[in-house]
């Protein structure tokens, strides 16, 4: 009896599919692990600044976009925004499975997310965040989301999601916008998760050190 074909995992680069992509998106061996910023801290709070028209085709914003991937790996996530390493510009990366286990790899500069259609039903799951280390909290989100923007280069960017991609595409808008997943919670829930965090965080700073080190050498191997 001959072997079962095994299926090719589809990947999503940009919102374009495409054949073959690596474990890791390229731009981590460029990059450099920084820190991940915690909620409190002011540049998480606030509307962050438009990524300007002379940034776009530039190095700093490649290299800042280099070690956003690397630092989200870092920490295990699978989405992170330049408030959560410091940076007062609306920008994220993303490396993000659907429910359909489509994944999807890439980076939106000064998104906008679409209006939620009324019809699309709003799911209730487990959410967390890096910026608040450690725990999660169920969350609704709508089913399917829809961000625009533009590539690093200033090319027009549109990603379409649904299920855990679609979270992804509406937590980071968010965070562009300076608002966290707790910021959605009612102030009880929010009060356990923030209680939840503090006695969690110092192991998850531990974890992301080290994995910040196996990621080192895997990148260079």
């Amino acid at each position: 009896m001959s072997e079962q074909p095994v299926p090719v995992p589809v990947v999503v680069v940009q919102g374009r599919e495409v054949s073959d992509f690596p474990e890791f998106a390229p731009e981590a061996a460029r990059g450099r692990v920084l820190r991940v910023t915690v909620t409190g801290e002011e540049v998480l709070h606030r509307v962050n600044a438009d990524v300007p028209e002379s940034m776009l085709g530039g190095a700093e914003l490649s290299r800042l976009i280099d070690d956003m991937f690397v630092t989200m790996y870092a920490s295990e996530g699978v989405g992170l925004a330049g408030s959560q390493v410091g940076v007062d510009l609306r920008v994220f990366v993303y490396d993000c499975p659907d429910d359909d286990g489509v994944r999807h790899v890439g980076h939106v500069v000064n998104p906008v997310l679409d209006e939620r259609d009324l019809d699309d039903p709003v799911v209730v799951e487990s959410e967390g965040c890096l910026s608040v280390p450690g725990p999660h909290a169920d969350l609704g989100r709508a089913e399917h989301a829809t961000v625009r923007g533009v590539d690093k280069d200033g090319n027009e960017v549109v990603l379409t999601g649904s299920g855990y991609f679609a979270r992804c595409l509406q937590h980071e808008t968010d965070h562009t916008f300076g608002k966290l997943y707790v910021d959605r919670l009612s102030a009880r829930e929010r009060k356990r998760v923030l209680k939840k965090m503090n006695e969690m965080a110092d192991s998850v700073f531990a974890r992301r050190e080290e994995r910040a080190q196996e990621l080192e050498r895997e990148l260079a191997g």
